[in-house]
């Protein structure tokens, strides 16, 4: 790289190449990756010379807030051998998205530096080693980044048939929340036929799905919401009992539901704020899991409390999981929620959409959570 530095500088001015402006990939002290995605492409013709092909994607042109997201030409994603590539048809905002905008939630190596964790499209093309899925197949995946795109490359493993009798678009509103309740609620927190659920944050995306797997389940659920019209909307899905956090105790009105004795499994998006609350809203052998820090991060515990009711406290997220571990729980959720979704028992719940390239308005809603459900972006 030196050398040729030193030979392009010693060269007269007429005879340099003429180079098209890049914004090159590069990291700020926090390791996150910024502006646009750069492999050292120099012009058009370079590229159509090397045989690379160009998509659109949303770039995050510098942490901060939703303005930093801007719709640029990039590089087509790389395929390996056990990678699809689809085409999308629409991808779906996630909290993450919002603290990856904000330069607080880097990608996992190797992975792609755009926003988006999961995506519905049709398979364009399949590595060498996949097997099961083919060109043209009407697909959901799971994503450790590069859904806010038109196409993505992802583990052949994370990939789902989209379900029948849901709109190709709206399936992208299912993969991420799918395998993150699926797996924290059910193969790790282990909620069974006639257990109760409490979910916080009832009517955002998470929530929407959770009440109606765990009812599916024929678990009793309990919510919490912040309005009049997201409580309703959460009874309309099927909640048993809809609590507005800001004007009810919540753990006065679980213990009044449950005769004092408290609800099996928590599922939690705040936090620090609710973590002692939560504590105290649990029954003997309760289970807390803990997917979000939307209120803190940090917080004490009282272990007289966790012993004396033999409490299990878990927390866990999707993203940074190995493949192989994502594949294991996308199976799980193909062969236990799917039928639920085919059946018509499990709905998708779209607030919005968006073009891609309003990402950033798209951001400004979820950030006001004046949504019910999710936000999709269309390509």
């Amino acid at each position: 790289m030196l050398a040729v530095a030193v030979c392009m500088l010693n060269q007269s001015r007429q005879h340099r190449r003429r180079r098209a402006p890049n914004v090159n990939r590069r990291r700020d002290s926090r390791g996150i990756v910024c502006g646009v995605p750069s492999s050292g492409r120099s012009s058009p013709r370079e590229r159509k010379r090397k045989g690379a092909t160009s998509m659109k994607a949303v770039v995050i042109t510098t942490p901060g807030g939703p303005e930093v997201l801007q719709l640029h030409e990039v590089e087509d994603p790389e395929l390996k051998d056990n990678e699809v590539l689809i085409k999308v048809e629409a991808t779906a905002l996630n909290r993450a998205d919002i603290l990856q905008r904000k330069g607080m939630y880097p990608p996992p190596p190797g992975s792609s530096p755009y926003l988006g964790l999961e995506c519905s499209g049709t398979i364009e093309a399949v590595g060498k080693q996949v097997s099961r899925w083919q060109v043209g197949d009407k697909v959901c995946a799971l994503l450790s980044g590069g859904g806010y795109a038109e196409k993505v490359a992802v583990p052949a493993g994370q990939v789902l048939l989209a379900p029948p009798g849901v709109s190709l678009q709206d399936a992208a509103s299912f993969p991420e929340v799918s395998c993150t309740v699926w797996s924290t609620v059910f193969m790790m927190s282990r909620l069974s036929a006639g257990e109760t659920f409490l979910v916080h944050g009832g009517s955002s995306g998470i929530g929407t799905f959770a009440i109606q797997i765990a009812k599916y389940w024929g678990a009793k659920v309990f919510v919490t919401a912040g309005s009049k019209e997201k409580l309703a909307f959460c009874k309309n899905l099927g909640a048993d009992v809809c609590i507005n956090y800001k004007t009810e105790d919540f753990v006065a009105r679980l213990k009044e539901e449950t005769g004092g004795k408290g609800v099996d499994v928590i599922l939690d998006i705040i936090g620090a704020e609710y973590f002692r609350r939560n504590l105290k809203s649990l029954s003997f052998d309760g289970r807390l899991f803990v997917i979000g820090t939307m209120g803190g991060a940090v917080t004490e515990i009282d272990l007289r409390v966790v012993l004396s009711k033999r409490l299990t406290i878990q927390a866990a997220g999707l993203r940074y999981r190995s493949p192989e571990n994502k594949a294991a729980i996308v199976r799980e959720v193909e062969n236990n929620v799917w039928p639920a979704i085919v059946a018509g028992k499990v709905k998708p719940v779209v607030y919005k959409y968006f073009p891609l390239s309003e990402a950033a308005e798209a951001h400004l809603l979820m950030e006001s959570s004046k949504h019910i459900g999710k936000i999709l972006l269309l390509p």
